[in-house]
């Protein structure tokens, strides 16, 4: 009776060590060989990273349906091995939350929900990394001359209603830059999947709806976005512009075949700091070797507006990517 009775006690010592947060190792690898051409520049071979990171999550269950859970995510370079934060080690995400029925309140450092919602949902071939990533999306909400606007944040998320969901954060600033406030909206039921976003810092704002609908084998999809710098030009105007994107995928198998387009005109924070606007096309195609791993291709273009072609670019890339 003694043995059983020291035998329980050493299990209910142990039930507590057994309840604390289940942690999970995860991470992305992404590295294309590109052929590269820059402005008037030669033509160079290059071998790129396409946002590769290396994270850990963890959730522990407080019983009554509370949880706490916690993210951290660091950016690699895995052409070279470099982190991709330079001093900020856990420079993607750093976050700590607290969800329940009611939603989820967040504390920390992450991308704003505002560009998942839009920008990110519609890039399908590559999820927006790299060469052939988004040139033209608003740089309000990311970096503005306001600021950082992803760090230092506290967000509610809204539970999940009838396929809708929301995320409402402030940027505490904490005298060292401006407030920031960025909205993101999101409607996903059945083939038909619509979201929308908003952010803003001091005088500068952006905000952007999107769209995504799937037909049998084909998925289109697009988002337009309306920036204001904040930046008053010569005549008292605020520099703003409107940039809009429209995409394609066709699924055939395991193979993917994507198209991409995208334009904005000349102004605004985003396309090299607004010196001039342009044209973006990207042609794609990804092959699934399985659910975590593909094989991918593809032919980016920016066509700018800016003199003498300074700031066109073109690459021709192919890569792999894991995820694990």
């Amino acid at each position: 009776m003694k043995k059983i009775a020291t035998a329980a006690a050493i299990a209910a010592l142990s039930a507590p060590v057994f309840a604390q947060s289940s942690v999970t190792l995860w991470g992305r690898i992404n590295t294309t060989v590109e052929s590269q051409k820059v402005g008037n520049g030669d033509r160079t071979v290059a071998v790129n990273n396409n946002s590769s990171r290396l994270g850990f999550k963890g959730t522990e269950d407080l019983g009554g349906g509370l949880k706490a859970s916690f993210a951290l995510e660091h950016g690699l370079n895995s052409d070279n091995g470099a982190a991709t934060g330079g001093s900020q080690f856990w420079n993607r995400e750093a976050s700590i939350q607290l969800s329940g029925d009611f939603g989820a309140v967040r504390m920390g450092r992450w991308t704003n929900g505002s560009y998942y919602a839009t920008a990110d949902y519609v890039s399908m071939h590559n999820h927006d990394t790299g060469s052939s990533s988004d040139a033209l999306y608003s740089g309000v909400g990311f970096f503005t001359p306001n600021g950082n606007p992803q760090s230092n944040k506290v967000a509610y998320f809204t539970p999940n209603l009838n396929g809708f969901n929301a995320e409402v954060s402030l940027h505490a600033g904490e005298g060292v830059d401006q407030r920031a406030y960025d909205v993101a909206l999101n409607y996903d039921q059945g083939p038909l999947h619509l979201g929308a976003g908003y952010s803003k810092q001091g005088s500068a704002n952006q905000y952007a709806v999107r769209g995504l609908y799937e037909l049998g084998a084909f998925t289109f999809g697009g988002y337009v976005q309306r920036e204001d710098s904040g930046v008053a030009q010569s005549l008292g105007a605020k520099d703003t512009r409107t940039i809009g994107r429209a995409v394609v995928m066709y699924t055939m198998g395991q193979s993917e075949y994507h198209l991409n387009v995208g334009g904005t005109k000349a102004g605004g924070y985003s396309f090299n700091n607004g010196r001039n606007g342009g044209k973006q096309y990207t042609l794609g195609y990804n092959y699934n070797l399985s659910k975590r791993t593909k094989v991918y291709s593809y032919y980016t273009v920016i066509d700018a507006t800016t003199a003498r072609k300074a700031d066109d670019f073109n690459s021709f890339a192919v890569g792999v990517r894991h995820n694990f």
